[in-house]
């Protein structure tokens, strides 16, 4: 819902005692409890050049810019949040913690083009895999086993360049606040035309043709055996088969439809969840199936493009005992999914029948010496390409989520996008669990702080309510101070009850995030 409130204005008292980071310099003595403020926004530097220019025109013209520029401090209020209290690590390290940056830590090698989003921007601080992230305010990774050690209390975000987040501990992420990003169909035509090879290697006995013409080589009688032994690898074709496709999402519909109009083979589909814009792209006259048993009955070739998710109701093995017993003799298994979806046990009984094929992306401990098996050392995105768009895309996703809040394709938290702040206002965040009523207790803390909310959005996904909110900075009431200090109001939301966390977005990188961990106030 998007909601547009109103509240008495009044100025929250500045807070003194701190060091203050502004946006040129920082305090010789890095102390770990700092506060920033934030000038208002970067027209402030025009009235600086119109007080410059009319002072050297004379005093009359100085004083006029003089009276401009504190009109301008009386309407538009300094914002000033807390920063470095808690037993946040390496804050006062300069060697890992760079002031006024985001901070961007990467594991695993990142494509270079990819992050020119983030490498050409002043405003980030890009750690390349191996170099020390202590304060990483975002992770980027691609196949890396992420542990929740590796996730220190700065970090605002986790963006995986690819689909599946089966390395990332999800579930501890969401309980710690962090959204996990993915980029569903990045590398969607690698792995679509990495399923087409599959098929022709399985159909056409082409790795084992290979082999055998490298041993007639170095016995030295290829040339006088080829015609002959030809026939030993003869297949069949693609066109006019059936290829099922499990799971009909990026992936599994650019197959369906370039299988059907580019290669002019029968489809079946079998998806629970296909969504409107995947439907779309199928081919006209596709199978709709309403199980996986029904869908690989008439399959000579089956694909496999759904994720992996453990526990009751997921995936893992889904490709079973009952399943296998369904297929065909002679049907081809490709799975450029993952390879826990299928069970090693019934696919090795399927293959020692004699005429089935297994083509996987992944390792098997129990199948990869099989004679109809055949490992490929997890290719399918591993094209220039897919690797570019899908950094690319990890990065504008977390380059959005830190600057403006804005969420899209998260695995656990929901989309969302509040319309482009105005210059005069700053933009709150809130991260809640299972916390009823959270958006009224938000929106009395505010109101209690006199605060002026212009614009507001708050979704749930599961357990997760997040909140985007604009606050007026326009006025700061009647106080003796012209800054807007949101130490307070910060502090009592993020220790609402439920609540995981809160930002302050505005003016200076990396600064106003604070954290409510089991009840201690971290910021």
């Amino acid at each position: 819902a998007l909601v547009s409130l109103t509240a008495p204005k009044l100025c929250a008292k500045s807070f003194s005692g701190r060091h203050f980071v502004g946006g040129r310099f920082l305090s010789p003595t890095l102390s770990k409890k700092y506060g920033v403020r934030m000038p208002p926004y970067q027209g402030v530097s025009q009235v600086m050049e119109i007080s410059e220019t009319a002072s050297a025109n004379g005093s009359a013209g100085g004083a006029v810019a003089d009276s401009l520029e504190m009109d301008y401090a009386r309407r538009l209020a300094n914002v000033e949040v807390e920063h470095g209290r808690g037993q946040w690590e390496h804050y006062g390290d300069l060697e890992t913690f760079t002031p006024g940056k985001y901070q961007v830590k990467c594991f695993n090698k990142i494509s270079l083009k990819g992050l020119e989003g983030l490498t050409g921007d002043e405003k980030y601080d890009v750690r390349h895999d191996g170099i020390e992230g202590a304060n990483a305010h975002a992770i980027l990774l691609r196949s890396h086993k992420l542990k929740e050690e590796d996730v220190p209390k700065t970090c605002r975000a986790i963006a995986r360049c690819g689909s599946g987040v089966n390395n990332i501990p999800v579930a501890r992420m969401t309980e710690l606040g962090i959204p996990v990003f993915n980029t569903p169909g990045a590398n969607a035509n690698a792995v679509k035309e990495l399923v087409f090879c599959g098929m022709l290697i399985g159909s056409r006995r082409i790795i084992d043709g290979v082999n055998h013409m490298k041993e007639l080589a170095r016995q030295g009688i290829a040339k006088e055996r080829v015609e002959k032994d030809k026939a030993m690898f003869g297949g069949r074709e693609l066109k006019g088969k059936t290829l099922a496709v499990i799971g009909l999402g990026n992936i599994g519909a650019q197959t369906a439809r370039d299988a059907a109009l580019a290669l002019g083979m029968k489809t079946v589909g079998y998806d629970p969840y296909l969504s409107v814009e995947n439907a779309m792209k199928l081919p006209s006259d596709i199978f709709l199936a309403d199980s996986i048993k029904e869908a690989v009955a008439t399959a000579d070739y089956i694909s496999l493009n759904i994720p992996y998710i453990t526990g009751e109701g997921g995936t893992h093995g889904v490709i079973n005992k009952e399943i296998v017993d369904a297929m065909q003799d002679d049907a081809v298994l490709l799975n450029f999914a993952r390879g826990e979806l299928v069970d090693s046990e019934a696919m090795k009984e399927f293959l020692d029948r004699g005429n089935g094929r297994y083509i996987s992306d992944f390792p098997d401990d129990l199948l990869w010496d099989h004679d109809n098996m055949i490992i490929l050392p997890h290719l399918g995105a591993s094209t220039e390409e897919a690797e570019d768009c899908a950094a690319s895309m990890a990065a504008e996703q977390v380059r959005d989520f830190l600057e403006t809040g804005a969420i899209k394709n998260s695995v656990n938290f929901p989309a969302i996008d509040l319309p482009g702040r105005a210059e005069h206002t700053v933009r709150f965040t809130v991260v809640s669990h299972d916390a009823p009523g959270i958006l009224g207790h938000i929106n009395e803390v505010f109101g209690e702080a006199g605060l002026n909310i212009v614009q507001e959005i708050a979704k749930t996904r599961g357990p997760v309510s997040y909140t985007v909110l604009d606050v007026d900075t326009t006025e700061c009431g009647d106080c003796d101070s012209d800054n807007l200090c949101f130490k307070d109001v910060q502090e009592k939301i993020t220790m609402l009850n439920g609540v995981c966390s809160s930002r302050v977005i505005y003016g200076k990188p990396g600064s106003g995030y604070a954290k409510n961990l089991e009840g201690d106030y971290f910021v």
